[in-house]
């Protein structure tokens, strides 16, 4: 499977982290059909071909997408729309 890795620094709180992730996972869960579940830090989010990871540190935001077979045709336009969702949700106005 395709691998799509995004880190994005940010300086908030881990509350308003999780907040933000949670924007960023409802977003994934209503353009790509996504089931999401959080286990602690790590939101885990899934569905028929697409599995991954949003890791939450004290000072980023680790995002791991693992595409199959016939969502890989479109890595690209995911990776590009999913990093400047997480710059606009992790980063502070």
């Amino acid at each position: 499977m395709p691998d799509i890795s995004i880190t994005q620094p940010h300086s908030l709180s881990q509350t308003d982290a999780r907040v933000a992730a949670q924007k960023v996972a409802d977003k994934l869960a209503r353009e790509y059909g996504l089931q999401c579940k959080w286990e602690g830090d790590v939101l885990r989010f899934a569905r028929s071909g697409v599995e991954g990871a949003l890791t939450l540190g004290e000072r980023q935001a680790a995002l791991r997408i693992q595409l199959g077979f016939l969502m890989s045709a479109f890595a690209s336009t995911i990776e590009q729309k999913v990093a400047e969702s997480m710059r606009k949700t992790f980063t502070v106005a």
